[in-house]
């Protein structure tokens, strides 16, 4: 039974791998999460050059988690994983929306094209904080500007029309964006027409004034 013995402690010695990789990964996971939500609650207090640090200190994080599942694919495709690297997405995709920059690809923030989708959808969702923001002050053009970004990802995600099992779950989100998308139309609606009707209270002031 030797052979029996070598063969089990040969096994047990890449489980320990595995394990170890896998304890890693989920740790780094967590930390780039609370980097990604960091990240993001500084765009949305237009802290740029904070939000600019803290999305590159989760590049280093992403690739160093990645690189560390990289030999064992379960592992790169768990949904800690997974989770870790659409709130990477997220991030960069909210930052670049809100600053109206190019949306950065797939293929250079190192991520798969369903996850890709995935953050897409969040960072259209955190659209939605932002332009509540906006009009909590008075309406503005940029509320309408994202607003109509809010509608764009919308009209795109709701073509990837495929199982889950290939998107990750997008169609759940999908119906998400959907319904943040509808409510948040009808703020920017009801700011719209509280601009309109104070402009024409103060027209009618200046008459009388007048």
């Amino acid at each position: 039974m030797d052979q029996l013995d070598t063969t089990a402690d040969q096994i047990r010695a890449e489980f320990e791998q595995v394990n170890t990789a896998r304890d890693h990964a989920y740790q780094r996971s967590r930390e780039l999460i609370s980097l990604c939500a960091r990240a993001i609650r500084a765009i949305h207090r237009e802290e740029w050059p904070r939000a600019e640090s803290l999305i590159a200190e989760a590049k280093k994080a992403t690739e160093v988690m990645v690189d560390g599942v990289r030999d064992y694919p379960n592992l790169y495709h768990a949904g800690y994983t997974q989770d870790a690297v659409k709130e990477f997405v997220e991030a960069n995709l909210t930052y670049a929306l809100v600053r109206d920059l190019p949306l950065p690809t797939p293929e250079e923030l190192g991520t798969e094209g369903n996850t890709w989708l995935n953050g897409l959808a969040e960072a259209a969702t955190e659209l939605r904080r932002r332009i509540l923001d906006i009009i909590r002050h008075g309406h503005s053009d940029e509320a309408e500007r994202l607003l109509d970004v809010m509608d764009q990802i919308y009209s795109q995600l709701v073509t990837f029309d495929f199982n889950d099992s290939i998107t990750g779950g997008l169609r759940r989100r999908t119906d998400t964006v959907r319904a943040v998308l509808e409510r948040t139309r009808g703020d920017v609606t009801n700011s719209l027409r509280q601009a309109q009707l104070e402009d024409a209270l103060k027209n009618v002031e200046n008459r009388l004034k007048g």
